[in-house]
């Protein structure tokens, strides 16, 4: 276990250091360094702004030392700075990720608990009305647009209540994460719900098609035989080792979720990774944007290094060596 742990996290750093490689020569090897320098400072900089960059992140030298400051300086001493926001980037990422993270995690609750009941439900009443019924369902909502469920959600329950004197949600997102719980559970109510109904549609299938995999090995008919039962047949021996390719999905979900749910949080006015992203590349915030990258590739490979540990507990024919 700990051999494997050590092959994965080196593994995860290396795909790190490949992004971050990508990124530089994106960023920093095609334009020339006046270019460069300008592209950092942002649309409204000064000519002293650009000649500072100039200096500050030695882009008239070779581009080895340009690369080696880039990576050393402005990423693993977290010094990358964002001359819109006048404010290091670790600042405006730290404002946003809390968002991101209460975004994120609460509809990846809802739509795998979602998902995975249904799609048992489905599996074990095969061609029944609720597995006819589930199927028609997931094509809906995996077919509809966040944007467009967001919208929908936020026409009845925000404005239909308000014209009715209801007031319970609010039309736009905190710009912070509520301290008071029921602030917080009203503020993330209804993007958790148009998250989570999109994504639990995929996870239904994709529940219900491995389920229908596993309950035609032999080790199910042999628990079947020996009496138990179906329940613990279900939920105990075949959900156990149908779970496998969903948390993979779940891991990848989650992880790029943490890089910024861009159309959730833009349609819902929530200030988090995603809807930060989209105000940098209108406002050609450069900097900004290579560290919300840096961070979403980070979440990714965390996220997938977690999955891997979970295989182990889940099917036991899984073995980490």
């Amino acid at each position: 276990m700990v051999r494997f742990l050590i092959r994965r996290i080196l593994l995860g750093l290396f795909v790190v250091w490949v992004t971050v490689t990508l990124v530089f020569l994106i960023f920093f090897v095609g334009p020339g360094p006046q270019d460069v320098a300008h592209r950092l400072a942002g649309k409204q900089a000064t000519p002293q702004q650009v000649h500072l960059i100039l200096i500050r992140l030695h882009l008239n030298e070779s581009m080895i030392k340009v690369y080696w400051h880039f990576v050393w300086n402005q990423l693993l001493h977290a010094k990358l700075y964002s001359y819109i926001h006048g404010q290091p980037v670790t600042t405006v990422i730290r404002q946003a990720f809390p968002l991101t993270l209460a975004l994120s995690i609460g509809a990846a609750v809802i739509w795998f608990v979602l998902g995975v009941f249904s799609g048992v439900l489905s599996a074990v009443r095969r061609g029944s009305v609720w597995d006819r019924s589930s199927t028609v369902l997931a094509l809906v909502f995996y077919s509809t647009p966040v944007f467009v469920l967001g919208l929908l959600l936020l026409y009845v329950f925000y404005f239909q209540f308000s014209r009715a004197g209801i007031h319970v949600f609010p039309g736009q997102g905190p710009g912070t994460v509520p301290h008071n719980p029921l602030d917080f559970l009203k503020s993330f109510a209804l993007p958790w719900i148009a998250l989570a109904l999109i994504s639990a549609a995929t996870y239904t299938r994709l529940t219900r098609g491995s389920m229908l995999e596993v309950m035609g090995e032999d080790y199910i008919r042999t628990a079947r035989a020996k009496g138990l039962l179906e329940r613990r047949v279900v939920y105990r021996h075949a959900l156990r080792s149908a779970l496998t390719p969903v948390i993979s999905q779940f891991g990848i979900d989650v992880g790029t979720l943490l890089g910024g749910a861009i159309l959730t949080e833009v349609t819902f006015g929530i200030p988090g990774l995603g809807w930060t992203a989209v105000h940098a590349i209108e406002q050609n915030d450069l900097p900004v944007i290579i560290g919300i990258v840096v961070v979403a590739t980070a979440a990714v490979v965390a996220a997938n290094i977690l999955v891997d540990i979970f295989y182990a507990f889940l099917d036991p024919r899984v073995r980490l060596h």
